[in-house]
Protein backbone atom coordinates (compact mmCIF):
# COMPACT_ATOMS: atom_id res chain seq x y z
CA UNK A 1 0.00 0.00 0.00
CA UNK A 2 2.85 2.39 0.83
CA UNK A 3 4.39 1.73 -2.60
CA UNK A 4 1.08 2.45 -4.31
CA UNK A 5 0.68 5.67 -2.33
CA UNK A 6 4.23 6.73 -3.16
CA UNK A 7 3.68 6.12 -6.87
CA UNK A 8 0.36 7.93 -6.70
CA UNK A 9 2.04 10.88 -4.98
CA UNK A 10 4.69 11.08 -7.70
CA UNK A 11 2.11 10.83 -10.48
CA UNK A 12 -0.06 13.52 -8.87
CA UNK A 13 2.94 15.83 -8.56
CA UNK A 14 3.78 15.19 -12.22
CA UNK A 15 0.20 16.02 -13.21
CA UNK A 16 0.11 19.25 -11.20
CA UNK A 17 3.38 20.23 -12.85
CA UNK A 18 1.84 19.60 -16.26
CA UNK A 19 -1.17 21.68 -15.22
CA UNK A 20 1.12 24.56 -14.35
CA UNK A 21 3.15 24.35 -17.56
CA UNK A 22 0.45 23.60 -20.16
CA UNK A 23 -0.34 27.19 -21.09
CA UNK A 24 3.34 28.11 -21.17
CA UNK A 25 4.11 25.15 -23.41
CA UNK A 26 1.25 26.01 -25.75
CA UNK A 27 2.24 29.66 -25.94
CA UNK A 28 5.85 28.73 -26.59
CA UNK A 29 4.92 26.27 -29.33
CA UNK A 30 2.71 28.88 -30.99
CA UNK A 31 5.60 31.36 -30.91
CA UNK A 32 7.89 28.70 -32.36
CA UNK A 33 5.43 27.84 -35.15
CA UNK A 34 4.98 31.49 -36.13
CA UNK A 35 8.75 32.02 -36.25
CA UNK A 36 9.29 28.85 -38.29
CA UNK A 37 6.81 30.09 -40.92
CA UNK A 38 8.01 33.70 -40.89
CA UNK A 39 11.75 33.09 -41.16
CA UNK A 40 13.19 31.19 -44.10
CA UNK A 41 16.20 28.93 -43.46
CA UNK A 42 16.52 27.55 -46.98
CA UNK A 43 19.71 29.55 -47.62
CA UNK A 44 21.19 28.85 -44.21
CA UNK A 45 24.24 26.96 -45.44
CA UNK A 46 25.10 29.77 -47.86
CA UNK A 47 24.87 32.27 -45.01
CA UNK A 48 27.28 30.27 -42.84
CA UNK A 49 30.37 29.73 -45.02
CA UNK A 50 32.96 30.07 -42.26
CA UNK A 51 33.55 30.51 -38.53
CA UNK A 52 33.87 34.27 -38.63
CA UNK A 53 32.14 36.40 -36.01
CA UNK A 54 29.57 37.43 -38.63
CA UNK A 55 28.71 33.82 -39.44
CA UNK A 56 28.51 32.87 -35.76
CA UNK A 57 26.10 35.73 -35.06
CA UNK A 58 23.96 34.71 -38.03
CA UNK A 59 24.00 31.08 -36.92
CA UNK A 60 22.94 32.08 -33.41
CA UNK A 61 20.11 34.25 -34.70
CA UNK A 62 18.85 31.53 -37.04
CA UNK A 63 19.08 28.98 -34.24
CA UNK A 64 17.06 31.20 -31.92
CA UNK A 65 14.38 31.33 -34.62
CA UNK A 66 14.11 27.54 -34.75
CA UNK A 67 12.34 24.81 -32.82
CA UNK A 68 13.49 24.07 -29.27
CA UNK A 69 13.65 20.32 -29.93
CA UNK A 70 17.24 19.23 -29.37
CA UNK A 71 16.94 16.28 -31.75
CA UNK A 72 15.65 18.51 -34.56
CA UNK A 73 18.39 21.08 -33.86
CA UNK A 74 21.07 18.39 -34.09
CA UNK A 75 19.62 17.09 -37.37
CA UNK A 76 19.44 20.61 -38.81
CA UNK A 77 23.05 21.29 -37.81
CA UNK A 78 24.19 18.18 -39.68
CA UNK A 79 22.13 19.31 -42.68
CA UNK A 80 23.97 22.66 -42.62
CA UNK A 81 27.31 20.84 -42.64
CA UNK A 82 26.31 18.52 -45.49
CA UNK A 83 25.14 21.45 -47.61
CA UNK A 84 28.49 23.20 -47.33
CA UNK A 85 28.06 25.27 -44.18
CA UNK A 86 30.90 25.65 -41.70
CA UNK A 87 31.09 23.03 -38.93
CA UNK A 88 31.72 25.53 -36.12
CA UNK A 89 28.88 27.77 -37.31
CA UNK A 90 26.60 24.71 -37.44
CA UNK A 91 27.42 23.92 -33.81
CA UNK A 92 26.69 27.53 -32.86
CA UNK A 93 23.32 27.17 -34.58
CA UNK A 94 22.69 23.96 -32.67
CA UNK A 95 23.44 25.58 -29.31
CA UNK A 96 21.25 28.59 -30.09
CA UNK A 97 18.39 26.37 -31.27
CA UNK A 98 18.24 24.68 -27.87
CA UNK A 99 19.13 27.57 -25.56
CA UNK A 100 18.02 30.85 -27.13
CA UNK A 101 14.56 29.88 -28.37
CA UNK A 102 11.69 32.02 -27.15
CA UNK A 103 9.39 29.23 -25.96
CA UNK A 104 11.97 27.91 -23.48
CA UNK A 105 12.41 31.38 -22.00
CA UNK A 106 8.64 31.84 -21.71
CA UNK A 107 8.31 28.53 -19.90
CA UNK A 108 11.13 29.23 -17.45
CA UNK A 109 9.73 32.68 -16.73
CA UNK A 110 6.26 31.28 -16.11
CA UNK A 111 7.31 28.31 -13.99
CA UNK A 112 10.31 29.45 -11.97
CA UNK A 113 11.05 33.16 -12.41
CA UNK A 114 12.14 35.68 -15.03
CA UNK A 115 15.69 35.53 -13.68
CA UNK A 116 16.19 32.07 -15.15
CA UNK A 117 14.81 33.09 -18.53
CA UNK A 118 17.23 36.02 -18.54
CA UNK A 119 20.05 33.70 -17.52
CA UNK A 120 19.33 31.54 -20.56
CA UNK A 121 19.50 34.47 -22.96
CA UNK A 122 22.66 35.84 -21.36
CA UNK A 123 24.39 32.53 -20.77
CA UNK A 124 23.57 31.12 -24.21
CA UNK A 125 25.74 33.58 -26.18
CA UNK A 126 28.54 33.19 -23.62
CA UNK A 127 28.42 29.43 -24.08
CA UNK A 128 28.53 29.77 -27.87
CA UNK A 129 31.48 32.18 -27.65
CA UNK A 130 33.39 29.79 -25.38
CA UNK A 131 32.63 26.87 -27.69
CA UNK A 132 33.86 28.77 -30.76
CA UNK A 133 37.04 29.70 -28.91
CA UNK A 134 37.62 26.09 -27.86
CA UNK A 135 37.12 24.92 -31.43
CA UNK A 136 39.62 27.47 -32.76
CA UNK A 137 42.22 26.50 -30.17
CA UNK A 138 41.83 22.73 -30.03
CA UNK A 139 39.95 21.32 -33.05
CA UNK A 140 42.45 19.60 -35.32
CA UNK A 141 41.94 19.70 -39.08
CA UNK A 142 42.29 15.91 -39.29
CA UNK A 143 39.48 15.37 -36.77
CA UNK A 144 37.26 17.90 -38.50
CA UNK A 145 37.91 16.30 -41.89
CA UNK A 146 37.06 12.87 -40.52
CA UNK A 147 33.82 14.22 -39.03
CA UNK A 148 32.81 15.86 -42.31
CA UNK A 149 33.46 12.61 -44.18
CA UNK A 150 31.26 10.77 -41.69
CA UNK A 151 28.54 13.43 -42.07
CA UNK A 152 28.59 12.89 -45.83
CA UNK A 153 27.45 9.28 -45.36
CA UNK A 154 24.01 10.58 -44.42
CA UNK A 155 23.37 8.06 -41.65
CA UNK A 156 20.00 8.83 -40.08
CA UNK A 157 19.72 10.06 -36.53
CA UNK A 158 16.40 11.51 -35.39
CA UNK A 159 13.91 14.13 -36.60
CA UNK A 160 15.33 14.06 -40.12
CA UNK A 161 11.97 14.87 -41.70
CA UNK A 162 11.46 17.90 -39.46
CA UNK A 163 14.98 19.09 -40.24
CA UNK A 164 14.31 18.80 -43.97
CA UNK A 165 11.08 20.76 -43.64
CA UNK A 166 12.69 23.49 -41.52
CA UNK A 167 15.57 23.79 -43.98
CA UNK A 168 13.23 23.96 -46.98
CA UNK A 169 12.84 26.90 -49.32
CA UNK A 170 10.15 29.51 -48.70
CA UNK A 171 8.85 32.09 -51.13
CA UNK A 172 7.33 35.47 -50.50
CA UNK A 173 7.90 37.86 -47.63
CA UNK A 174 7.30 37.01 -44.00
CA UNK A 175 4.25 39.29 -44.07
CA UNK A 176 2.82 37.34 -46.98
CA UNK A 177 3.32 34.08 -45.15
CA UNK A 178 1.78 35.26 -41.89
CA UNK A 179 -1.21 37.03 -43.41
CA UNK A 180 -2.23 34.28 -45.83
CA UNK A 181 -4.63 31.48 -45.01
CA UNK A 182 -2.01 28.94 -46.03
CA UNK A 183 0.49 30.55 -43.70
CA UNK A 184 -1.73 29.80 -40.72
CA UNK A 185 -2.32 26.29 -41.99
CA UNK A 186 1.46 25.85 -41.92
CA UNK A 187 1.56 27.34 -38.42
CA UNK A 188 -0.90 24.67 -37.30
CA UNK A 189 1.39 22.03 -38.81
CA UNK A 190 4.45 23.31 -36.97
CA UNK A 191 2.44 23.63 -33.74
CA UNK A 192 1.33 20.00 -33.86
CA UNK A 193 4.81 18.88 -34.90
CA UNK A 194 6.30 20.62 -31.87
CA UNK A 195 4.00 18.62 -29.60
CA UNK A 196 4.67 15.43 -31.57
CA UNK A 197 8.44 15.92 -31.28
CA UNK A 198 8.54 16.82 -27.62
CA UNK A 199 5.72 14.99 -25.84
CA UNK A 200 8.03 12.12 -24.86
CA UNK A 201 10.65 14.46 -23.42
CA UNK A 202 7.97 16.45 -21.64
CA UNK A 203 6.36 13.30 -20.26
CA UNK A 204 9.66 11.79 -19.10
CA UNK A 205 10.72 15.10 -17.61
CA UNK A 206 7.47 15.40 -15.67
CA UNK A 207 7.62 11.81 -14.40
CA UNK A 208 11.26 12.14 -13.33
CA UNK A 209 10.60 15.51 -11.69
CA UNK A 210 7.47 14.17 -9.98
CA UNK A 211 9.32 11.14 -8.63
CA UNK A 212 12.28 13.17 -7.38
CA UNK A 213 10.02 15.85 -5.91
CA UNK A 214 7.86 13.30 -4.12
CA UNK A 215 10.45 10.77 -2.99
CA UNK A 216 13.72 12.61 -2.40
CA UNK A 217 13.78 14.65 0.83
CA UNK A 218 15.05 18.21 0.75
CA UNK A 219 17.76 17.34 3.27
CA UNK A 220 19.40 15.11 0.66
CA UNK A 221 19.34 17.86 -1.98
CA UNK A 222 20.74 20.40 0.47
CA UNK A 223 23.62 18.12 1.38
CA UNK A 224 24.28 17.14 -2.24
CA UNK A 225 24.30 20.75 -3.46
CA UNK A 226 26.48 21.96 -0.52
CA UNK A 227 23.90 24.51 0.56
CA UNK A 228 25.79 25.30 3.77
CA UNK A 229 28.92 26.23 1.79
CA UNK A 230 27.85 29.08 -0.53
CA UNK A 231 31.07 29.51 -2.52
CA UNK A 232 31.60 25.79 -3.01
CA UNK A 233 27.90 25.43 -3.89
CA UNK A 234 28.21 27.96 -6.72
CA UNK A 235 31.17 26.12 -8.25
CA UNK A 236 29.78 22.64 -7.63
CA UNK A 237 26.39 23.54 -9.12
CA UNK A 238 27.95 24.69 -12.39
CA UNK A 239 30.00 21.49 -12.68
CA UNK A 240 27.29 19.03 -11.66
CA UNK A 241 24.36 20.64 -13.54
CA UNK A 242 25.22 19.24 -17.00
CA UNK A 243 26.01 15.84 -15.47
CA UNK A 244 22.54 15.66 -13.93
CA UNK A 245 21.11 16.50 -17.35
CA UNK A 246 23.25 13.75 -18.88
CA UNK A 247 21.86 11.03 -16.58
CA UNK A 248 18.28 12.35 -16.64
CA UNK A 249 17.89 11.59 -20.38
CA UNK A 250 15.48 14.53 -20.82
CA UNK A 251 16.07 17.56 -23.00
CA UNK A 252 14.56 20.79 -24.30
CA UNK A 253 11.45 21.95 -22.45
CA UNK A 254 11.26 18.58 -20.71
CA UNK A 255 14.11 19.77 -18.47
CA UNK A 256 12.21 22.70 -16.98
CA UNK A 257 10.10 20.77 -14.40
CA UNK A 258 13.21 18.99 -13.14
CA UNK A 259 15.05 22.32 -13.05
CA UNK A 260 12.32 23.59 -10.72
CA UNK A 261 12.83 20.56 -8.44
CA UNK A 262 16.58 21.10 -8.39
CA UNK A 263 16.22 24.80 -7.60
CA UNK A 264 13.74 24.00 -4.85
CA UNK A 265 16.27 21.49 -3.47
CA UNK A 266 19.12 23.97 -3.25
CA UNK A 267 21.20 23.86 -6.44
CA UNK A 268 22.90 27.14 -7.25
CA UNK A 269 21.50 29.66 -9.72
CA UNK A 270 24.29 28.90 -12.16
CA UNK A 271 23.68 25.21 -11.55
CA UNK A 272 20.13 25.52 -12.89
CA UNK A 273 21.51 27.26 -15.99
CA UNK A 274 24.14 24.53 -16.40
CA UNK A 275 21.48 21.84 -16.09
CA UNK A 276 19.33 23.44 -18.79
CA UNK A 277 22.41 23.90 -21.01
CA UNK A 278 23.17 20.18 -20.65
CA UNK A 279 20.46 18.83 -22.95
CA UNK A 280 22.93 18.54 -25.84
CA UNK A 281 25.05 15.91 -24.08
CA UNK A 282 22.40 13.39 -23.02
CA UNK A 283 23.16 9.78 -24.10
CA UNK A 284 20.61 9.54 -26.96
CA UNK A 285 22.00 12.70 -28.56
CA UNK A 286 25.59 11.56 -28.02
CA UNK A 287 24.67 8.43 -29.95
CA UNK A 288 23.36 10.59 -32.78
CA UNK A 289 26.64 12.53 -32.81
CA UNK A 290 28.42 9.18 -33.16
CA UNK A 291 26.33 8.35 -36.22
CA UNK A 292 26.68 11.82 -37.70
CA UNK A 293 30.34 12.62 -37.01
CA UNK A 294 32.08 9.50 -35.71
CA UNK A 295 33.22 8.34 -32.27
CA UNK A 296 36.31 10.54 -31.94
CA UNK A 297 34.41 13.71 -32.76
CA UNK A 298 31.65 12.65 -30.37
CA UNK A 299 34.11 12.47 -27.47
CA UNK A 300 35.60 15.80 -28.52
CA UNK A 301 32.14 17.38 -28.65
CA UNK A 302 31.21 15.94 -25.25
CA UNK A 303 34.28 17.45 -23.59
CA UNK A 304 34.16 20.85 -25.31
CA UNK A 305 30.38 21.17 -24.90
CA UNK A 306 30.69 20.34 -21.20
CA UNK A 307 33.46 22.88 -20.66
CA UNK A 308 31.45 25.58 -22.48
CA UNK A 309 28.38 24.80 -20.35
CA UNK A 310 30.33 25.01 -17.09
CA UNK A 311 32.06 28.28 -18.03
CA UNK A 312 28.78 29.86 -19.14
CA UNK A 313 27.06 28.76 -15.92
CA UNK A 314 29.84 30.23 -13.78
CA UNK A 315 29.65 33.46 -15.79
CA UNK A 316 25.88 33.65 -15.27
CA UNK A 317 26.33 33.06 -11.54
CA UNK A 318 28.93 35.84 -11.35
CA UNK A 319 26.99 38.35 -13.46
CA UNK A 320 23.69 37.90 -11.65
CA UNK A 321 25.40 37.72 -8.27
CA UNK A 322 27.23 41.02 -8.78
CA UNK A 323 24.00 42.60 -10.02
CA UNK A 324 22.09 41.33 -6.98
CA UNK A 325 19.65 39.46 -9.24
CA UNK A 326 20.01 35.93 -7.93
CA UNK A 327 16.53 35.09 -6.57
CA UNK A 328 16.29 34.15 -2.92
CA UNK A 329 12.87 32.49 -3.09
CA UNK A 330 13.08 28.71 -3.56
CA UNK A 331 9.46 27.65 -2.94
CA UNK A 332 8.65 27.24 -6.62
CA UNK A 333 4.93 27.48 -7.38
CA UNK A 334 5.06 24.48 -9.72
CA UNK A 335 5.69 22.23 -6.71
CA UNK A 336 2.61 23.24 -4.69
CA UNK A 337 0.74 20.00 -5.59
CA UNK A 338 -2.61 21.81 -5.68
CA UNK A 339 -4.93 22.90 -8.46
CA UNK A 340 -7.13 25.92 -7.86
CA UNK A 341 -9.15 28.27 -10.03
CA UNK A 342 -6.65 31.03 -10.65
CA UNK A 343 -4.89 32.71 -13.55
CA UNK A 344 -3.23 29.42 -14.49
CA UNK A 345 -6.62 27.77 -14.90
CA UNK A 346 -7.89 30.63 -17.05
CA UNK A 347 -4.77 30.59 -19.24
CA UNK A 348 -4.99 26.80 -19.59
CA UNK A 349 -8.58 27.09 -20.79
CA UNK A 350 -7.68 29.83 -23.28
CA UNK A 351 -4.69 28.00 -24.72
CA UNK A 352 -6.53 24.68 -24.73
CA UNK A 353 -9.16 26.29 -26.96
CA UNK A 354 -6.50 27.76 -29.26
CA UNK A 355 -4.75 24.39 -29.38
CA UNK A 356 -7.98 22.62 -30.33
CA UNK A 357 -8.50 25.06 -33.21
CA UNK A 358 -4.94 24.54 -34.48
CA UNK A 359 -5.27 20.77 -34.21
CA UNK A 360 -8.55 20.84 -36.18
CA UNK A 361 -6.88 22.93 -38.90
CA UNK A 362 -3.98 20.48 -38.90
CA UNK A 363 -6.26 17.48 -39.47
CA UNK A 364 -8.38 19.22 -42.08
CA UNK A 365 -5.32 20.24 -44.14
CA UNK A 366 -3.70 16.82 -44.59
CA UNK A 367 -1.36 17.37 -41.67
CA UNK A 368 -1.31 13.69 -40.62
CA UNK A 369 -0.33 12.65 -44.15
CA UNK A 370 2.50 15.19 -44.15
CA UNK A 371 3.82 13.87 -40.83
CA UNK A 372 3.54 10.28 -42.06
CA UNK A 373 5.63 11.12 -45.13
CA UNK A 374 8.18 12.97 -43.01
CA UNK A 375 8.52 9.98 -40.66
CA UNK A 376 8.83 7.57 -43.57
CA UNK A 377 11.45 9.77 -45.20
CA UNK A 378 13.55 9.57 -42.05
CA UNK A 379 13.33 5.77 -42.02
CA UNK A 380 14.10 5.55 -45.73
CA UNK A 381 17.03 7.88 -45.23
CA UNK A 382 18.40 5.58 -42.57
CA UNK A 383 18.06 2.58 -44.84
CA UNK A 384 19.73 4.19 -47.81
CA UNK A 385 22.18 6.53 -46.18
CA UNK A 386 25.03 4.10 -45.56
CA UNK A 387 27.87 4.24 -48.01
CA UNK A 388 26.41 7.02 -50.16
CA UNK A 389 29.00 9.70 -50.79
CA UNK A 390 28.51 12.83 -52.83
CA UNK A 391 30.13 16.12 -53.55
CA UNK A 392 30.16 18.21 -50.39
CA UNK A 393 27.80 21.16 -50.50
CA UNK A 394 25.25 19.84 -52.97
CA UNK A 395 22.71 18.96 -50.29
CA UNK A 396 21.22 15.75 -49.05
CA UNK A 397 17.78 15.98 -50.60
CA UNK A 398 18.84 15.76 -54.23
CA UNK A 399 21.91 13.58 -53.78
CA UNK A 400 20.63 10.80 -51.61
CA UNK A 401 17.47 10.27 -53.57
CA UNK A 402 15.70 9.19 -50.39
CA UNK A 403 15.15 12.33 -48.35
CA UNK A 404 12.18 14.33 -49.67
CA UNK A 405 12.76 17.82 -50.92
CA UNK A 406 10.56 19.93 -48.69
CA UNK A 407 9.97 23.53 -49.60
CA UNK A 408 7.22 26.10 -49.63
CA UNK A 409 5.61 27.53 -52.74
CA UNK A 410 4.48 31.09 -53.26
CA UNK A 411 1.28 30.47 -51.36
CA UNK A 412 3.12 28.91 -48.46
CA UNK A 413 2.03 25.34 -49.22
CA UNK A 414 4.42 22.63 -48.13
CA UNK A 415 5.71 20.52 -51.03
CA UNK A 416 7.70 17.30 -50.93
CA UNK A 417 9.10 15.60 -54.04
CA UNK A 418 6.92 18.00 -56.04
CA UNK A 419 3.70 16.80 -54.37
CA UNK A 420 1.66 19.35 -52.46
CA UNK A 421 0.98 18.14 -48.95
CA UNK A 422 -0.98 21.14 -47.79
CA UNK A 423 -3.09 23.07 -50.24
Amino acid sequence: MNIVMAIGHALWMAFTMFWDIFWGLSLGFIFSAVIEVAISKGEMSRLLPDASAKSIVKASALGAASSSCSYAAVAMARSIVRKGGDFTAAMAFQFAATNLVLELGVLMWALISWHFAAAKFIGGPIMIAVLVLLFRLTLKDSLKKSALEQAEKGIAGSMEGHAAMSMGEQSGTWKDRLTSKQGWVNISHYFVMNWAMLWRDIGIGLLVAGALGAWVPNDFWKAFFLVNHPVAAMIWGAFVGPLIALISFTCSVGNVPLAAVLWNGGISFGGVAAFIFGDLIIPPILNIYRKYYGSKMTWYMLVTFYVAMVVAALAVELIFGLAGLVPQQRNVGILTETITFNYTTVLNIVFAAISVVLVIVFYKSDGPEMMRMMNESGRDHGAGGHGHHHEHGRGEASDQGVMPRIRTNTTGATITNNNVLTS
